[in-house]
């Protein structure tokens, strides 16, 4: 089993094997479909999915990416859902770039009034916020 990851001596939990193939089915993918999706190879996919190894960073950025993606329709900019005001926007990327629905994908967004310092950390954030929530969600 997969046990946590250490950055500077801080603890963080890769992602689960139960959420990829969470994300994997929602998707409507196979494994081997998942696997040319990720630039992966099949293998690489069933070791995730069986806790073996755990699953890469850039892979779990890019599974959110092609989540999101599929449901781009329905997410609204982040700046709405949290009423950031203009001070925050303006210095914030995602209201720069006019991508407040991947504002989980750019590193130095204004979270929570804090710029995140690595991925792990800003994960840890995205997934109790009310911006990207909905996202894993069905």
């Amino acid at each position: 089993m997969v046990s946590s990851i250490y950055i500077n001596n801080e603890q963080f939990d890769p992602m689960k094997s139960e959420e990829l193939i969470k994300i994997r089915r929602e998707m409507g993918k196979t494994q081997k479909e998942m696997a040319i999706l990720l630039g992966t190879s099949n293998k690489a996919i069933q070791s995730y999915e069986q806790g073996w190894r755990p699953v890469p960073d850039h892979l779990e950025r890019h599974l959110y990416f092609l989540l999101v993606l599929k449901k781009i329709k329905t997410i609204q900019p982040c700046w709405d859902i949290k009423n950031c005001p203009n001070e925050k926007r303006e210095k914030c990327p995602a209201w720069e770039l006019q991508t407040g629905h991947l504002c989980w994908f750019i590193n130095g967004t204004v979270c929570e009034g804090t710029i995140q310092k690595n991925w792990k950390t800003k994960m840890e954030t995205c997934k109790q916020c009310e911006v990207f929530r909905p996202i894993l969600s069905k």
